[in-house]
């Protein structure tokens, strides 16, 4: 019996020798999942460092690339405001030479009545009292006011001479002759009738002026 204890403690000291080395054992494997997981939440707190990094990137490029096309929007803005300034400086401009062309025009036809105008107040002048009255002179004088009349609502009208004073844009002074009546530089005659046309010269009066 005391055989059999003997062998019984001999055997639970091994037992208690080998729980012993297999905790032993256990140990490092612990040991190995802590340092898995410290390299673990290590490889999160970069990723949580980068995802910043990355998120200020894309803010960067993203204000880049607005910058770049509002820069372009701008562009066009301008041009579309340059083009529009010329658009219309040209509608000025042709409507200014529209009406240049269409003053030179009426000059022109106005320049080719005149001498109807004329003739018609030869005409006139050259007839009496007595014949003034008959029905024929006054069918002229009746067409002469009325062309008189069309050609002032066209803004023709005619250059004051006789009494004013002589005024090379306005007259052409073809003779000199002296007068009681007027002094120097005075017109003392008109020997034909001058016309403008909107404040321009269609035809210069010819004139005498007294020396």
């Amino acid at each position: 019996m005391v055989v059999e204890e003997k062998e019984l403690d001999e055997q639970t000291i091994d037992d208690v020798k080998s729980d012993s080395a297999d905790s032993a054992e256990e140990k490092p494997e612990s040991a190995q999942s802590d340092t898995v997981s410290e390299e673990a939440s290590g490889s999160e707190v970069e990723t949580a460092e980068e995802k910043p990094k990355k998120k200020s990137f894309l803010g960067k490029e993203k204000k880049e690339k607005t910058n770049k096309l509002q820069e372009k929007v701008d562009e066009l803005e301008d041009r579309v405001k340059r083009q529009m300034a010329e658009f219309d400086n040209f509608r000025k401009r042709s409507e200014k030479e529209k009406s240049a062309m269409f003053e030179t025009g009426a000059k022109s036809v106005v320049e080719k009545i005149l001498p109807v105008v004329d003739n018609f107040e030869r005409g006139l002048a050259a007839l009496s009292e007595e014949e003034m009255k008959q029905p024929f002179a006054e069918g002229m004088n009746m067409v002469y006011k009325q062309l008189i009349t069309e050609l002032e609502k066209l803004e023709v009208k005619p250059i004051e001479a006789v009494g004013s004073e002589f005024n090379p844009e306005l007259h052409n002074a073809v003779m000199q002759v002296e007068s009681e009546e007027y002094q120097s530089g005075v017109i003392a005659q008109e020997l034909q009738k001058g016309y403008t046309y909107r404040d321009s010269v269609v035809r210069h009066s010819m004139v005498a002026v007294v020396q």
